[in-house]
């Protein structure tokens, strides 16, 4: 009867640790890891886990505290926007842009624009030129800053993390007064910008530019002395620039590996050959350099900012090729033509020939491409997105392995990812 009971409480244990092993082993840890409850120990990190920056599954097999092994998982935001571009006009697609890197959407909205205008054949003017550089040099000191107090508040410094972000709130008010919108912009049209930046707002952006060295200073002072904050950066995250290259690294993440790759002055477009600037990069390959070179482009930012105020010529805002840039409402009310052209573009789009280009900008976080195929009608064939949160993610399984689990916050910090990017 003993007998009879032990065998009974055997099977009913080795049901239940069955039943566990099912539970935890779905498809993809299956694949990946063999069997959860051996020594190493599985965690999932996330895609809910508030330092992964958004909807990020992180898969990690645990020696102790150590990483042994990091997959990422990507594709939780996922949205297809690919497939949506090819269902609608070119036109239409420019407000989507706004929800791809949101830290950043004056520039998803330039590049988008750049990339159509490259397709069809036709430039912005000069001055809507001017405005498209400055307003990408706004959105990129908003994302490093943005960058900057995230990595900053996963490392315990919370007070940064607040303090970066009142100073984005002005950002946000420049933002509003230059377009009327404050987060998703869509200010970028196709052939310009969709309304001129007035004398007070200009003015304004430049008061903000003369105040933010300051507070920037002021930020660096709060944690840059601080051994914690220094420690929990400085030798971790390690990539090599060999790795970084071979990965295809973008932005600060490569420039943080030492490799002064920036498109901006490797193949300038809109007006930044004729803008004084330097290519920030550091040679410690780390979590700390790449923090290190968000920090001094913003400076740079600053520096472009002040030279764009200063320079930019008054003029037209809008290309007046009236095949494919929608005319001013002023014109439409009151002439035949630029209101027949008017329906045209509304109801059909821009109709770029038969071909295919790729246009890429240095966004925020790195090189962001569109590649358009055309075939003559007013939607892409095919539109691809060359997303840099995408590809710098795939450096996270070589930043991690080997390092602390306390350290992979840090890491995913320093590749500064947006999700809605990456997934698209």
């Amino acid at each position: 009867m003993q007998i009879s009971n032990t065998a009974a409480i055997e099977r009913a244990q080795n049901l239940r640790q069955n039943k566990i092993i099912h539970e935890l082993m779905d498809k993809d840890t299956t694949v990946m890891f063999e069997d959860p409850l051996e020594n190493d120990m599985v965690l999932n990190m996330g895609p809910q886990h508030p330092a992964t920056h958004g909807v990020l599954r992180v898969l990690l097999r645990l020696d102790g505290e150590t990483i042994i092994k990091c997959v990422p998982e990507l594709g939780y935001l996922h949205r297809g926007y690919e497939k949506i571009a090819e269902n609608m006009t070119y036109n239409e697609f420019i407000p989507h842009t706004d929800r791809l890197d949101y830290m950043a959407p004056m520039s998803n909205n330039v590049a988008i624009c750049m990339a159509i205008e490259k397709a069809i054949g036709i430039e912005a003017p000069t001055r809507a030129q001017w405005i498209r550089t400055l307003v990408c040099e706004l959105a990129r000191v908003s994302s490093h800053l943005m960058g900057m107090g995230a990595t900053s508040m996963d490392v315990g410094a919370l007070t940064l993390f607040l303090w970066t972000f009142t100073e984005r709130e002005k950002l946000y008010d420049i933002f509003e007064l230059i377009c009327g919108a404050r987060f998703t912009t869509s200010y970028a049209r196709i052939g310009g910008v969709a309304n001129d930046i007035d004398a007070a707002t200009l003015k304004k952006t430049r008061e903000w530019a003369n105040q933010f060295p300051g507070e920037l200073h002021y930020f660096e002072q709060l944690v840059n002395r601080n051994r914690i904050f220094v420690d929990r950066l400085a030798g971790v995250g390690y990539m090599p620039p060999e790795k970084a290259i071979a990965l295809g690294l973008t932005g600060p993440c490569l420039r943080g590996s030492g490799v002064p790759r920036d498109l901006r002055k490797d193949e300038p477009y809109l007006v930044y050959d004729r803008l004084d600037f330097e290519v920030i990069t550091h040679n410690d390959c780390d979590v700390w350099a790449r923090y290190k070179v968000r920090v001094e482009e913003m400076k740079q930012s600053i520096r472009l900012i002040h030279q764009i105020l200063d320079m930019m010529p008054a003029g037209e805002i809008h290309s007046d090729d009236a095949q494919n840039v929608i005319p001013s409402k002023a014109n439409i009310y009151t002439k035949m033509e630029e209101l027949i052209s008017d329906f045209m573009l509304v109801n059909f789009g821009a109709m770029p020939p038969k071909g295919d280009t790729y246009t890429a900008i240095e966004s925020p976080k790195g090189e962001l491409g569109f590649y358009i195929i055309s075939d003559g009608t007013g939607q892409p064939w095919k539109l691809k997105i060359r997303s840099p949160s995408s590809s710098n993610l795939q450096a996270l399984k070589y930043m991690s392995e080997g390092s602390m689990i306390s350290d992979i916050v840090a890491i995913i910090g320093s590749i500064d990812p947006v999700m809605g990017e990456a997934d698209k």
